[in-house]
Order: C-alpha cells, then sequence, then structure tokens
C-alpha cells in the first residue's frame, strides 16, 4: 500500500474572474489537507465525515489526474480534512481539487509539473460544473500561496507575488446563504477589467475595493459595509468569490476595529493571516 499526503490553504478574492475571465486572488491561512492511499484491486473510495465535500468533484480530479491504466489496477481511498468554509466564496473547492490533484501526481506522476497539477483540478472543476471558470486563479493562490493575477481562460498566471507577513484577512459569514445571480458580473465587466489591470500593477488594495464595490451592487450585498471597512482601517474589502462572504484586509493592529463593523451584522467571523506558503506533499 502506498500513502501521501498533501496540504495547502484557502484564499480570498481580489478581482473576481467571472466578467473577464482574468482573476487575482489572496492565500489564506484556512488548511484543507488531504491523504490518498493506493492498493491493489479498483474503484475510488472516499471515506469522509464531512459530506458537504462533493465526492462527483473528487471523483473527477481522480480519473483526471490519474492514467487510465493505473486506475484500472489500483484501488484509490481518499480522505479530507478542511477548514475551509463550503459554499461561500472561500474557494473550497479550488483547494479540495488542488490538494487531490497534487496528491495523485506524487503517487502516480512524480514528474508531473505545478502547472499541470493545477491544470487537471481546474479541468475536473470545469467538468463537476463547480465552477463556471474553472477558477484558475483561486486554484493558483491556495496553491502557491500570497497574491496571484492569473487569464483563466489561458490558464496562465501573469503575476505571483508574496504578500507582507503582517496582514490578516477578516472573513464575515452571513447568516443567510443567498448568493445573487453571479452572470450579471458580466454588466460591469469593464469594472472588472480596471480592477484586474490594478492587481496588475500590484495596487491590490484598491483592486480589491473595486472589486468589492462592483460585486456587492450586483449580487446584492451592502456595498455601505465595504466603504465602513475601509473607514475603520481595512486595506482593501470585497465580496469573496461570488459572495456571500465578504473579505476585508487589515494590517494586524487593525484588527479589532474592523471586527467591529462586523460585529453589528448578522452572521459569523474567522480571522484567518495570510500565507505565503506553497502547497506540499509527502508520503507517509
Amino acid at each position: 500500500m502506498n500513502q501521501v499526503k498533501a496540504s495547502m490553504h484557502g484564499a480570498v478574492s481580489i478581482v473576481n474572474a467571472i466578467a473577464t475571465g482574468k482573476g487575482a486572488t489572496l492565500g489564506i491561512s484556512l488548511g484543507i489537507e488531504a491523504t490518498v492511499q493506493t492498493q491493489p484491486g479498483r474503484g475510488i473510495i472516499f471515506e469522509n465525515k464531512e459530506s458537504n465535500l462533493s465526492s462527483r468533484l473528487i471523483r473527477n480530479v481522480v480519473e483526471t489526474s490519474v492514467p487510465k491504466p493505473e486506475l484500472e489496477k489500483n484501488k484509490i481511498t481518499i480522505f479530507v480534512k478542511s477548514e475551509i468554509p463550503s459554499g461561500y466564496g472561500l474557494k473550497s473547492s479550488s483547494a479540495i481539487s488542488s490538494v487531490i490533484s497534487l496528491a495523485c501526481a506524487k503517487l502516480f506522476r512524480p514528474k508531473a509539473t505545478d502547472l499541470e497539477i493545477l491544470r487537471d483540478g481546474v479541468h475536473a472543476s470545469i467538468k463537476s460544473k463547480v465552477s463556471i471558470t474553472g477558477a484558475f486563479d483561486d486554484a493558483c493562490a491556495c496553491y502557491f500561496g500570497g497574491f496571484v493575477v492569473t487569464d483563466n481562460s489561458n490558464i496562465k498566471i501573469i503575476k505571483s507575488e508574496k504578500a507582507p507577513e503582517d496582514l490578516t484577512a477578516i472573513i464575515f459569514i452571513p447568516k443567510s446563504r443567498r448568493r445573487g445571480n453571479v452572470k450579471k458580473l458580466k454588466i460591469l465587466n469593464w469594472v472588472f477589467s480596471q480592477a484586474w489591470d490594478l492587481a496588475n500593477k500590484s495596487d491590490y488594495w484598491n483592486a480589491m475595493t473595486l472589486n468589492g464595490l462592483a460585486t456587492s451592487a450586483i449580487l446584492g450585498s451592502d456595498s455601505k459595509i465595504i466603504t465602513d471597512l475601509l473607514d475603520s482601517g481595512s486595506l482593501g474589502a470585497s465580496v469573496s468569490g461570488n459572495g456571500p462572504s465578504i473579505a476585508a484586509v487589515v494590517k494586524n493592529d487593525k484588527i479589532s476595529s474592523v471586527k467591529k463593523v462586523f460585529s453589528s451584522l448578522e452572521g459569523s467571523m474567522i480571522v484567518s493571516p495570510i500565507n505565503n506558503k506553497k502547497a506540499e506533499v509527502h508520503e507517509v
């Protein structure tokens, strides 16, 4: 029996990629870990207590990243442990697809490059319909950490750089899980295009805030929250992904004043330092 363990982290949006096919993201330290075991036989077994993880996505990732002949002769068992809440725009499905793709590559294709590993996860995400764009920007931030600016349509990393270490993301998770119609984001594609240009110039906080105002206007979050967050010391603030969570990035000395803004709202808060660490995988 062979067994490997892969781990990486979640992320928050800087620029949503749905409108233009180009996105930007920042890694945060909420973790995810996948253990993949192989033994003679066949079949993909997903042993998890958390049923909210998409078993269809996981099956698609394994079928995409494991060569066919190997699928025929190996029984593959997968266990996932995640701190990233799913369905709130915090990149849980990108983290799942990337972490399993990484573990499978270690077992079956040890020479695979980072980009090949990420690409497999993206293709599986599109196939499973968990993402419209394949969420390459999200997958990269989960995998590499730090700031990542991407062209999702062409699966290309345009820019990747470490974030300052003294930053924390404060994420508000509203009680209501209502999400607006994400297809309508295209109405403001010129705004998202400008936000992406800012991110491409490393002007991440203005990019994030512009993205936040545009997404909240369309997805029905209260955009006043974004301006209140800036007023209380956030560097940047935005709806994360397609919502409904809202993320504010702050220097560590401003954490309590930003938490105050969220504390008047119905929901819960996650405080997560930013992450610059790349994904890891090893045999166990």
